[in-house]
C-alpha cells in the first residue's frame, strides 16, 4: 500500500529529474550556439598534413605509426601500414638525443617514374613522439646528373667529327683548283656534319629522357600503331640496305605510354638491326602478351654479340667495334635511348644473342588493363547469360636461326 509520504517522494524525484534534464539540454544548446561555424583547429591541421606535398609520419616512442598522409605512401616512407625501418631507427635516436636527424629515404630499387632521391628529417615532438618529414629531390638530382653527364659526353664525342671537319676543310682549301678533290672532300665534310647533327639531336633526346624535362603523361597506345609508324620510318633505310622487314599479324594489344617515345625506341631497334645486318637478310618484328607485359621483339640474323658485351651495349657511346660503328654512321646512343624509354614506362629492354646465330632485342612495356564491366543486377543474371570475356591471343616471337655472317651490333645505331 502506497503511503502519502512515498508518493510525495516519487513525485519530487520525477520533478527533479525533469529539471536536471532541462538544464542539461539547455547547456548543450548554448554550447552548440557558442561554437563558431566551420572546422576546428584540429580539423584544419589534419587537412594541412594530408594535403602536404611532403610525406609526413608521426611515430610514438615504440616506433608505431600514429598519423600519416597519402604522400608518405607515394614517397615510400610508409609500406604495408608501417614506417620505413630507416625512419624508425632514426626516430629512436631522436628520442634519446632530443635533436633532429636527417636521413636518406631513397628507394633501394628505383623503377620507372617513382621517386629516386628522397631525403627525410626526423624531429622530436616531446613525450617520446617524433615526426618524420620526407621530401622528393629526384628532379633536382636527376637534372644535375644530366648536366654533368651531358658536358662530359659532349666534350668527348664531339671532338672527333669537329676535328675531322676542320682537317677536311683544310684539305679543300689546299686543293681548291682540283675539282675532283674538292668534290671528294666535300662529300666527306657533308657526312661528318650530318653525323654531328645526328649526335647532337640524340644527345638532346637522351637528356630529356633522363630528367632534363618533365616526362609526358602516359596514355593508352595501340601497339599495332606503334609498329606501323616505326616501320614507316625505317622503310627507306631498309630498302637501301636490301633488308626485308617482316612482322606478325596485328595483335590488338594496348599499353600505357607515350606514343612518340615508343615509336622512337622501336625505330632505333629497327635501324640498329638494318644497319648491322648483311644485305638480303630478313629482320622480323613480333609482339605478344606475357605476364601482364607487352613484348615487342626485333630479331636479326647477325653474327651475334659476345656474352661479355651484352650488358654494356645499352651504355651511352659504347661500341664493340668502333671502326665498324663509325663506318655505319652510328652515334652509340640508340640503345641507351631505348633503355631509358623503357625505364620511363615502367618496363625494360632485354637482349638475347648468340655468336653465329643472331640477336633479339625485346622491348617490354606494362599492358593496359581494360576496366571490368559493372556486374549486372541479380534479376538480370537469371534471365541473361554472362558476357563472354575475349582473350587476347599470345604470339611468340619468330626467331630465325642462320649461320650467315653480318657485322656485330656493337650496341649502337
Amino acid at each position: 500500500m502506497t503511503t502519502p509520504v512515498s508518493l510525495a517522494l516519487a513525485i519530487g524525484a520525477l520533478v527533479a529529474g525533469a529539471v536536471v534534464g532541462y538544464l542539461l539540454a539547455r547547456a548543450r544548446t548554448r554550447r552548440e550556439e557558442a561554437r563558431p561555424p566551420g572546422p576546428t583547429v584540429a580539423e584544419l591541421l589534419e587537412r594541412l598534413v594530408r594535403s602536404s606535398n611532403n610525406g609526413v609520419v608521426v611515430l610514438n616512442k615504440f616506433g608505431d605509426m600514429l598519423l600519416h598522409n597519402p604522400r608518405a605512401y607515394e614517397l615510400g616512407l610508409v609500406k604495408v601500414n608501417q614506417a620505413d625501418p630507416r625512419a624508425r631507427k632514426a626516430a629512436e635516436q631522436v628520442v634519446e638525443t632530443d635533436e633532429p636527424v636527417e636521413i636518406d629515404l631513397s628507394p633501394l630499387e628505383a623503377r620507372g617514374r617513382q621517386p629516386e632521391a628522397v631525403l627525410g628529417q626526423v624531429r622530436p615532438l616531446g613525450d617520446g613522439f617524433t615526426v618524420v618529414e620526407a621530401v622528393d629531390h629526384s628532379e633536382a638530382i636527376r637534372l644535375e646528373a644530366v648536366r654533368r653527364d651531358f658536358v662530359a659526353n659532349v666534350s668527348h664525342e664531339l671532338k672527333t667529327p669537329v676535328g675531322a671537319i676542320a682537317l677536311l676543310t683544310e684539305a679543300v682549301l689546299d686543293a681548291a683548283e682540283d675539282v675532283e678533290e674538292v668534290r671528294r672532300f666535300g662529300g666527306k665534310i657533308l657526312r661528318e656534319s650530318t653525323r654531328l647533327g645526328q649526335l647532337v639531336t640524340e644527345l638532346i633526346a637522351l637528356s630529356r629522357l633522363q630528367g632534363a624535362e618533365r616526362l609526358p603523361d602516359l596514355n593508352v597506345v595501340e601497339v599495332d600503331a606503334v609498329v606501323r609508324e616505326a616501320l614507316g620510318r625505317t622503310t627507306l633505310s631498309a630498302e637501301s640496305a636490301d633488308i626485308r622487314i617482316t612482322t606478325d599479324t596485328p595483335s590488338g594489344l594496348l599499353i600505357e605510354g607515350d606514343r612518340t617515345l615508343l615509336v622512337t625506341a622501336l625505330s632505333n631497334l629497327l635501324e640498329n638491326a638494318v644497319a648491322y645486318s648483311p644485305a638480303g637478310s630478313p629482320v622480323s618484328i613480333s609482339r605478344r602478351l606475357a605476364d601482364g607485359m607487352v613484348e615487342i621483339a626485333v630479331t636479326d640474323r647477325g653474327i651475334g654479340i659476345a656474352e661479355e658485351e651484352q650488358q654494356r651495349v645499352f651504355e651511352r657511346f659504347y661500341r664493340a667495334d668502333k671502326a665498324r660503328s663509325r663506318a655505319t654512321g652510328g652515334t652509340g646512343l640508340g640503345l641507351a635511348i631505348v633503355k631509358h624509354v623503357a625505364a620511363n614506362h615502367g618496363g625494360s629492354v632485354g637482349l638475347w644473342s648468340r655468336p653465329g646465330t643472331g640477336s633479339t632485342f625485346t622491348l617490354r612495356i606494362p599492358a593496359h588493363v581494360r576496366p571490368e564491366p559493372a556486374p549486372e543486377p541479380a534479376r538480370a543474371a537469371k534471365t541473361s547469360p554472362a558476357p563472354r570475356q575475349e582473350k587476347t591471343p599470345e604470339r611468340t616471337p619468330r626467331l630465325v636461326v642462320t649461320g650467315q655472317d653480318s657485322p656485330d651490333h656493337g650496341g649502337n645505331l
